[in-house]
């Protein structure tokens, strides 16, 4: 039991750490697919600004709030769209903001603030990838003896929780506690005579 604890433990910290370093690449991805949605929302929202530049002062809210006012419902349905587009924009620009940071940062926002659809969007098209920079190669380090840790812990939890159990169940709580075996008879000792 001990040389497959052994092999498996150095094959989950060979895992994880790799598994680590591959997390800088795909946060790389995701801000990428970050800024592909940002610039299709602006490239939509490009022509709106182009009427509001000529008829709002350059104002997209004041044509938002035109359109939202306008008691044509095609009008009114047309300014709440333009409304979510703005909205996704402002969105879109305080994720890439915030993913503008250290590798640590970045994950702990990814963890909090993640947009579902893109994380999805991103694993669906991620292609795994090491980063060989100081602060992947640390961060890889520190996440994967961390996951050691962890299976360590089960590991030996679990071992001891198993061997609670086989001690337990070997003998019911009614049952007198077990004997020490017999001995055999005792030994004689012979005077010796000097």
């Amino acid at each position: 039991m001990k040389a497959v604890r052994a092999i498996l433990d150095r094959i989950v910290l060979l895992c994880a750490v790799v598994a680590a370093g591959c997390i800088p690449s795909f946060i790389v991805q995701y801000r990428q697919r970050t800024g592909g949605r940002l610039d299709q929302v602006m490239a939509d929202l490009s022509p709106f600004q182009e009427i509001a530049n000529r008829y709002h002062g350059g104002s997209l809210t004041e044509l938002i709030r035109y359109h939202l006012a306008s008691t044509d419902a095609t009008f009114h349905q047309e300014g709440a769209a333009l409304q979510s587009m703005v909205q996704a924009a402002e969105r879109l620009r305080s994720m890439l903001a915030a993913l503008d940071t250290d590798l640590v940062h970045q994950c702990v926002f990814l963890l909090l603030h993640h947009d579902s659809d893109l994380l999805r969007a991103t694993w669906g098209g991620y292609q795994p990838g090491f980063t060989l920079d100081l602060q992947g190669a640390v961060f890889a380090l520190a996440v994967g003896v961390a996951l050691w840790a962890i299976f360590l812990g089960i590991w030996h939890g679990l071992a001891q929780l198993i061997g609670a159990l086989r001690r337990g169940s070997s003998h019911s709580p009614s049952d007198p506690p077990p004997r020490a075996p017999p001995r055999g008879p005792p030994r004689r000792t012979e005077p010796r005579l000097r």
